[in-house]
């Protein structure tokens, strides 16, 4: 074991769309877990479209990062040294911390994994906190009905790729948007959408009328901007539209102008944002429903993998301007399960 960690650190408060200068990679001492606390080497780290407002300053949800502290950041990794009784060297667990390779972090805050349930990968992606946003998201606001249309944006992410194979298990017929040819046959063809549409193209409006004859009856929101002034005034009456999040506008200096929410009371809309961390108690349920059709094949699920933490700045960038296909990881160590 090294006796150095190494961390991306914030360095500046991004103005508009982050670049490298924002942030700072350093080495520092390797860190001491202390009574309770578990060593955790990392191997995967998760990149998130929710980093951008961590980063920023801005009050929201959550404290935001201070300058020069260690990126927010959810990690998979395996223990190196144990101060808690549930877990000895050797064991993988979810629940390190950061843009760092290595964490000392609580133990009743880490998930111990077992690698022949699942690949030690998916606690970040389709069956951690993406996935259960997407479960979420449907059971509690969108609850599509059989025969209904429900559209999902960024339809081959981590989030809008559950959602849609979710709310297809439910019987609905699944429209899914995203960017560029590639993504959209994966869409349709691997994942099992009814429809792709590609928000690059010419005219969006077009597409969705065409795609949705009947309208729209549930929207899965990832997006925001010009993508949702095409659906919503698409929403049928009684719809419900599920505000998950908005990457396009993340590095907007000042708000955009939205649509007329007059039709929110003639169409009788339902507009309900959500935060995953509130129901963090609900996991247990969420992961007995998605682990077993993981491992069958049944939920299917895509990784985009970057190698090394040193390219972790580079990355998340991409990730805020569309560049990843499917759930976006760093690998910062070794993965002994693969």
């Amino acid at each position: 074991m090294p006796e150095r960690n190494r961390q991306v650190l914030l360095k500046r408060r991004p103005e508009g769309m982050p670049v490298p200068g924002d942030f700072d990679i350093v080495d520092a001492p390797l860190p001491e877990p202390g009574t309770g606390e578990v060593l955790v080497r990392g191997i995967y780290l998760s990149l998130d479209p929710y980093m951008r407002g961590r980063i920023s300053g801005v009050r929201s949800y959550a404290r935001p990062v201070e300058i020069g502290e260690v990126i927010e950041g959810r990690v998979v990794g395996q223990v190196v040294r144990s101060n808690h009784p549930d877990f000895r060297a050797g064991d993988y667990a979810f629940g390190g911390y950061g843009r760092q390779l290595y964490s000392a972090v609580p133990g009743n805050s880490l998930l111990k994994l077992d690698p022949a349930e699942a690949p030690i990968s998916t606690a970040l992606g389709i069956l951690g906190m993406p996935g259960m946003t997407a479960y979420i998201g449907l059971a509690d606001i969108g609850q599509p009905k059989s025969g209904e249309t429900v559209v999902i944006s960024a339809a081959s992410g981590a989030v809008g790729a559950v959602a849609g194979q979710l709310a297809k298990r439910q019987g609905a017929r699944v429209v899914g948007i995203a960017g560029g040819a590639d993504k959209c046959r994966y869409v349709k063809d691997e994942l099992g959408f009814d429809a792709a549409l590609d928000h690059q193209g010419s005219d969006l409006g077009a597409a969705l009328d065409a795609a949705c004859p009947n309208g729209i009856d549930v929207y899965f929101e990832n997006v925001g901007g010009a993508v949702q002034a095409a659906v919503f005034p698409r929403l049928n009456d009684f719809g419900r539209m599920i505000m998950c999040g908005m990457i396009a506008e993340y590095n907007d200096k000042t708000p955009r102008p939205g649509p007329n929410l007059g039709a929110v009371v003639r169409k009788r809309l339902k507009i309900q944002g959500f935060i995953v961390g509130d129901q963090r108690h609900r996991h247990g349920e969420f992961r007995a429903m998605a682990a077993p059709l993981v491992k069958s094949g049944q939920l299917k699920y895509r990784e985009d993998i970057v190698e090394g933490l040193d390219n972790a700045p580079e990355a998340f960038i991409g990730l805020l301007q569309g560049k990843n296909f499917g759930k976006l990881l760093v690998r910062v160590g070794d993965d002994p399960t693969r």
